[in-house]
């Protein structure tokens, strides 16, 4: 039980994670051909981890309706808002264009996802003036930056305040695009350690916990 359960997942992770490895550095119609046979079993089982996530999300929100959990209303809204796109999907043939669904996704999600949005910016407003204190000379710098930034993208800014533009322009292409790149290579090398250690055996998170 524990060789079906521990050892064939984590055979099976070294085995694939190498080969996907190796395969980048060997140029060859047969390992070119792997890579499309691999990408379309990959997506078949990308489907298969669709219906397992939806599953479990439709199992979390019935228990919370059955135990009448607080916010059990709103999962109540979900199994609503899932029926309806489902009919709505089906009755359209999985068109968008002048049916039921593009209606819903319209004027429904699309709508939702902007008042989302709308409601992240005040969310970020707050965090940026609790951030942007000076307290500190990392701080006052951050303050400064974001000043010039604010005033050049804005015409209001450079109509005050001559070349603020050019200072903006400058602090985004240069100095913000050296903090991005730096970000970027770290979360790159961290991407790459995981991948090594759940190649090697040594992350087993996805195994469920314990060794």
């Amino acid at each position: 039980m524990i060789f079906w359960k521990r050892s064939l997942p984590v055979l099976i992770t070294f085995v694939l994670g190498v080969t996907f490895a190796l395969q980048y550095y060997v140029p060859h119609p047969a390992s070119e051909a792997l890579l499309s046979e691999i990408s379309v079993w990959n997506q078949i089982i990308a489907g298969f981890a669709a219906i397992l996530g939806v599953t479990s999300l439709l199992h979390v929100h019935y228990v919370k309706i059955r135990r009448r959990e607080a916010g059990r209303g709103y999962s109540a809204v979900l199994y609503l808002s899932m029926v309806i796109i489902l009919v709505a999907g089906f009755w359209s043939g999985g068109e968008s264009e002048r049916t039921a669904f593009g209606w819903l996704y319209l004027y429904g999600l699309v709508a939702l996802s902007s008042t989302m949005c709308s409601i992240l910016a005040f969310f970020v407003a707050a965090a940026a003036y609790r951030a942007l204190r000076a307290r500190s000379l990392e701080a006052t710098v951050l303050l400064v930056a974001a000043v010039f930034v604010m005033f050049g993208r804005v015409p209001l800014g450079e109509y005050l305040v001559s070349g603020v533009g050019q200072v903006s322009d400058w602090i985004m292409s240069v100095p913000n695009t050296a903090a991005r790149r730096g970000i970027i290579i770290g979360i790159s090398l961290g991407g790459i350690a995981t991948s090594i250690k759940i190649i090697f055996g040594i992350e087993r998170a996805y195994l469920g916990g314990g060794e």
